[in-house]
């Protein structure tokens, strides 16, 4: 599913909601997602999961191509761990 899939369905099934509405309340909780991430805060959404900020030391790497080895600098990136309730559901069927 695509963000414009999910403001399709969020505005289908809220008839009393205007498209653009909807589109602006999915932008904010993304962005608001995207903000607490970058401020290294964990955003958990019951049910569904949890992202959070992982460090990942500097290494020492091999560029594929030519076999060389290549400094790779720390740096962050986001995690996602699932809720028990996603877990269950797609272990379920």
């Amino acid at each position: 599913m695509i963000r414009s899939e999910l403001v399709d369905k969020i505005a289908e099934a809220n008839p009393h909601l205007y498209q653009r509405d909807v589109e602006r309340i999915v932008s904010t909780v993304f962005n608001e997602i995207i903000e607490a991430l970058a401020n290294g805060d964990r955003v958990e959404l019951r049910g569904f999961g949890a992202f959070s900020v992982k460090k990942r030391d500097a290494r020492v790497g091999r560029n594929p191509r030519t076999g060389e080895s290549v400094q790779v600098d720390e740096k962050h990136v986001p995690f996602f761990k699932t809720g028990k309730l996603l877990r269950d559901r797609l272990n379920d069927g």
